[in-house]
């Protein structure tokens, strides 16, 4: 008995041992790891030594963390935002690189290899290295000014970005060509996908009738609301002598068969400009407002700055506003003479070319020159923990093969993000310009992804353009793919700035923009239809802007925070026609549907159930429409999404109006037995969901997902590094465009030389670090859209950049 106490001892002292010394590094290892993330937090007070900067620099940052920076130089001023984009946002910054490098398996793994393969056949990093050489040489000289500052910022943090201590790699320093990899990264964003919407327009001319093509994809509706030019109207709807469904069995109506396949990638980006003149606003400035809609995620893309340093005359220059972690330029701001926003323009810049091939050798193509070989180029992808991917890429006269279409013929990407003229620091020169008609010049002549560019000035005047290169297309509209091997089709060079469209204090003293169509006629040629948005959110916010009354600041946030559902009024009012006595008799689920419809409030709103019910219905209306008329197309291609044709709600509307017989699947006796089996799969819809009806609000469904890259793959770090899950108001056909994973990225309001009244939010915060006071401070104002300051406010920390002893000039 005894020797079984000793045993039993001796294991219990063995055991707490154990527990002790686990306990004990367990402790170590957290003080360890906090260790290392307050290590990589910036610098924001003292002074601190940099090699390269010809003077000292100020860097003050205010209660959101948000630098202003006082040089004497702009190139000094360049080096000191390099440095703060790198203390606050390097591994966003790399990410982006890598994003447009394909470069991301790298420190990412296997994963990501597809995501890579995607973007290297555009081979982003090489044309980068080609395309800043011919850069002029203070561009050059202010790009590797920028690189040092970041290159110092990375290295004075005590330690690396804690992401890279959780994928266990080392951040690579910054090389000039990444300036450029940024842009392209955005060119990806926002012109990446659209490829996709051609091709599904190739299907829809190849295998549907011609009328019934135009019927399906018309380039416009009444809801069209541009600056210049008429509404289009929506064609009619094609006769039994071109479709007959009565004469068809019914379609299937198989999930696999949906010709909607509601994502993220079809709705996310967008954005709304806007601009008034002087003569019509409150206080007798011009007005600007810009949001720019976009995924949201931690942190936010855009990071706040302004930047202070002498003009030619001596005096004070400031620009503020939002610049892109990457790259030394301003997006989108005031530089108090001019305030300039963007909205993405959905122009057409990019085209599928149809490769044809002699008989006899596959591996050549013909061109008007005749037949060319294929040149094949090899990619290596580099992959963390796995053997290095080759990935052989064959470029054409136009462009890299880009994929296969629906008949198996080979397809070459012709794009505006392949040529020279596509990346250039042209956004600079909006710094210095002091007038309406020298910004738009220098839109004319700047190198990102084409934008609808709207500015306004000191004096009260307003002005929209394009900015961005436009190319000068020949013999095709462009919007389908095309043969061009015989020349006479295909892009001709670039519009030169006096060739592009542009507006200037219109009679009615206000500009919009909203992605949908702008321009039209000869104008429109020249853009080119890339997939603009429905005009509904561009309509609501020209009415608003038109009743205004001496507007101001004010005005415009509430305008970008309008949610009302007008766009859905007319389907609400459908909806209840559908539910008539005789629908409801014996129903209690449609019954308490109509009181929710009926009681709905119009507008976008967190705890309104009859907003969701309507909007579900239009979506179960379309498919049920659409399914049937689109099924060849389906058929021909399963990846095919006719929610990537934008217009549609002009047809859909003329179908369930007019209500023709030969349109209507055979499966339905009349078209009010389509409309209430579309009531039906809203019930269905909602009792899938596991959801009373009293809870279906709006915002159960629009909750917001802020997420940071990592959480994703850590889920236990979700509560540390996501922001939090908020229901919100707004929804896509309206001025406040929200989901849960989109929406706007920031919100400014700035009338220019009128900066102190001006008003800037965005999600998220200044900082990408956790541990940061700023990591999510802004966040609650862009939720609540309270009013926040455009300039920053009285500085709270203040460092001082000051140059090596033997640099610059010397300093004590």
């Amino acid at each position: 008995m005894n020797n079984r106490k000793l045993t039993l001892h001796f294991i219990l002292r063995w055991v707490l041992i154990l527990t002790s010394g686990l306990l004990i590094l367990g402790i170590a290892g957290g003080v360890w790891l906090y260790a290392q993330l307050h290590n990589s937090l910036p610098q924001l007070n003292g002074q601190l030594s940099l090699a390269g900067l010809s003077d000292r620099v100020t860097i003050q940052r205010d209660g959101l963390g948000i630098p202003t920076i006082h040089g004497t130089n702009r190139l000094d001023v360049a080096h000191a935002t390099g440095f703060v984009h790198a203390q606050d946002r390097f591994f966003q910054m790399d990410l982006l690189r890598r994003v447009a490098a394909g470069e991301l398996a790298e420190i990412v793994g296997i994963a990501a290899l597809p995501k890579d393969r995607a973007a290297r056949i555009h081979r982003f990093r090489t044309r980068a290295r080609e395309v800043l050489p011919t850069f002029p040489e203070t561009d050059q000289t202010l790009i590797a000014r920028y690189t040092n500052g970041v290159n110092a910022g990375l290295s004075a943090l005590a330690a690396p970005p804690f992401e890279y201590l959780l994928l266990r790699t080392t951040p690579q320093p910054w090389q000039p060509e990444d300036t450029l990899l940024v842009i392209y990264a955005m060119y990806l964003d926002l012109q990446g996908r659209e490829a996709k919407r051609e091709s599904f327009y190739g299907i829809m001319h190849d295998v549907l009738p011609a009328e019934l093509f135009a019927f399906l994809a018309p380039p416009g509706t009444e809801w069209d609301a541009p600056l210049q030019g008429l509404v289009f109207s929506t064609p009619a709807p094609p006769g039994p002598e071109v479709l007959d469904l009565r004469r068809q069995p019914p379609t299937p109506l198989a999930e696999n068969d949906q010709p909607f396949r509601h994502t993220d990638e079809t709705v996310a980006t967008g954005s709304n400009n806007w601009a008034v003149t002087g003569s019509e606003t409150a206080h007798g400035s011009a007005l600007l407002a810009d949001d720019m809609h976009l995924g949201l995620s931690v942190p936010n893309i855009w990071y706040r700055v302004s930047l202070v340093y002498p003009a030619d005359n001596g005096q004070e220059r400031q620009i503020t506003g939002a610049t892109l972690p990457g790259a030394p330029a301003i997006v989108v701001g005031s530089n108090g003479h001019v305030a300039w926003g963007l909205t993405n323009s959905q122009g057409d810049w990019n085209d599928l070319v149809l490769l044809t091939s002699p008989m006899d050798d596959p591996e050549t193509y013909l061109t008007p020159e005749g037949p060319r070989r294929f040149q094949q180029v090899q990619e290596t992808i580099a992959v963390k923990d796995a053997a290095d991917d080759i990935l052989t890429i064959r470029e054409t006269h136009w462009g890299p093969v880009y994929d296969t279409d629906h008949q198996g013929r080979l397809r070459a990407l012709r794009w505006v993000a392949h040529d020279q003229e596509a990346v250039n620091l042209g956004l600079l020169r909006l710094e210095t310009a002091t007038t309406v008609d020298q910004a738009m010049t220098v839109a004319q002549q700047t190198g990102v992804p084409a934008q609808n560019f709207v500015v306004a000035d000191a004096d009260g005047h307003i002005g929209w353009t394009i900015l961005g290169p436009i190319p000068r297309r020949f013999g095709h509209s462009g919007r389908t793919p095309q043969i061009w091997a015989d020349g006479s089709r295909g892009w001709d060079g670039w519009l030169q700035p006096a060739e592009y469209p542009r507006i200037v204090d219109p009679l009615s003293g206000r500009l919009w923009t909203a992605n949908a169509r702008v321009v039209s006629s000869e104008w429109l040629a020249k853009i080119g239809y890339g997939g603009y948005r429905l005009g509904a959110r561009a309509q609501q916010i020209r009415d608003a802007l038109i009743t205004m009354e001496g507007p101001d600041e004010q005005d415009m946030l509430a305008l970008q925070l309008d949610d009302r559902a007008l766009f859905l009024s007319r389907w609400q009012d459908l909806l209840l026609t559908v539910l008539t006595p005789e629908t409801l008799d014996d129903n209690s689920s449609r019954r308490e549907l109509r009181h929710y419809v009926e009681n709905w409030g119009g507008r976008a709103a967190v705890d309104s159930v009859g907003y969701r019910l309507v909007r579900n219905f239009r979506g179960a209306v379309s498919n049920r429409v659409f399914t049937p008329l689109v099924v060849a197309c389906i058929q021909a291609d399963e990846h095919f999404n006719y929610d990537w044709i934008r217009q549609q709600e002009g047809p859909l509307w003329r179908l369930i109006t007019e209500q023709p017989q030969n349109l209507l699947d055979s499966r339905y006796s009349d078209w009010q037995q389509l409309l209430l089996a579309g009531v039906d799969d809203v019930l269905e819809q909602q009792a899938n969901e596991g959801s009373d009806l009293t809870t279906y609000t709006w915002g159960a469904h629009n909750t917001s997902r802020i997420d940071h890259p990592f959480s994703r793959f850590v889920p236990w770090l979700e509560a540390w590094l996501d922001m939090p899950d908020i229901a919100l108001p707004g929804d896509i056909n309206m001025p406040r465009v929200q989901t849960p994973t989109a929406g706007a990225s920031q919100r400014m309001v700035v009338s220019p030389g009128r900066e102190e009244q001006g008003i800037f939010h965005m999600p998220a915060g200044q900082s990408g670090h956790p541990l940061s006071p700023h990591y999510r401070d802004g966040h609650q104002a862009w939720v609540q859209g309270r009013p926040s300051a455009f300039l920053p406010g009285s500085p709270v920390n203040t460092l001082t950049l000051i140059p090596t002893p033997t640099e610059g000039r010397q300093t004590p």
